[in-house]
């Protein structure tokens, strides 16, 4: 009998403190089918008593929420693919690649990972403000080239590629760029998975940079162009949630469906090394 109400009990808090986690997203979901102004009723209404869709028509017709959603999957997947490229290849170095002052350096960029981002953003922007980079998607990507936390998984994953296969592929005379290519990265899918969800949810998700980079309205992100609303927008609640349902779902979705990959890559990382 313990055996059951045990278990029972376990799962029934787990699903009460799920259903408090997601109560506030479902609460926002059905606030963007209400009509205007009915979630400022008292009390909230939890449900639309009339279901529409008026307020996601509004906010593509006359927010122009189709550019910024382009804006942001453009800008996102461009920072996903360059964040890949550079963390992978200096993931590997560090772990398989052998250079003077290669365990220093790693560990200097360890101690990285707790200095705040936002500690040097002042810094980066006057450096591109220089270079004329400020207000372009140019600018924009530089702090998503490579970051410690990426060049920190992928090198704790990569210790796990036997070096003996490395070893074969430079005595049958493979270059360093084949043995990478050919050998290396095709066992490195599952970290590639979770670094490449990580980025993008990450930069979808982005407010502060793009909102200090980019000054023309016409390039913003979601994010940014969601808070820019709510200005002239404060009283339309319906019509806010709307934009934060469209904000959210596309990375909620992404994440479900690559959610197996994510925590099986972030698991690796963690033990392997």
């Amino acid at each position: 009998m313990r055996r059951i109400i045990g278990p029972l009990l376990i799962n029934t808090a787990l699903a009460a403190l799920g259903l408090f986690v997601l109560l506030p997203m479902l609460w926002m979901l059905a606030v963007s089918f209400m009509q205007p102004g009915e979630a400022a009723s008292y009390p909230p209404p939890l449900v639309p008593s009339h279901p529409t869709l008026a307020n996601y028509t509004a906010l593509f017709a006359r927010g122009g929420m189709s550019r910024y959603l382009v804006n942001s999957f453009l800008f996102a997947t461009a920072a996903t693919a360059l964040s890949l490229t550079f963390n992978v290849a200096a993931g590997y170095a560090f772990a398989k690649l052998h250079f003077p002052g290669r365990d220093m350096l790693f560990r200097l960029l360890l101690a990285g990972l707790v200095v705040p981002a936002q500690v040097g953003m002042l810094a980066l922007f006057l450096m591109l403000k220089q270079m004329g980079l400020v207000n372009s998607y140019a600018g924009a990507l530089v702090p998503w080239l490579a970051s410690i936390f990426g060049i920190f998984i992928v090198r704790q994953y990569a210790l796990s590629v036997p070096g003996e296969l490395i070893e074969a592929g430079r005595l049958d005379g493979a270059s360093e760029l084949r043995i990478f290519w050919s050998i290396v990265l095709p066992m490195l899918r599952p970290v590639l998975v979770t670094l490449g969800l990580f980025t993008f949810v990450a930069n979808w998700n982005d407010f502060l940079w793009p909102l200090i980079i980019l000054s023309d309205d016409g390039r913003y992100t979601l994010p940014v162009a969601l808070a820019a609303m709510s200005r002239e927008h404060v009283q339309d609640a319906e019509l806010m949630m709307a934009g934060a349902v469209v904000t959210i779902a596309p990375v909620l979705i992404l994440f479900i469906i690559a959610q197996r990959q994510y925590v099986a890559g972030l698991t690796a990382g963690g033990v392997k090394g």
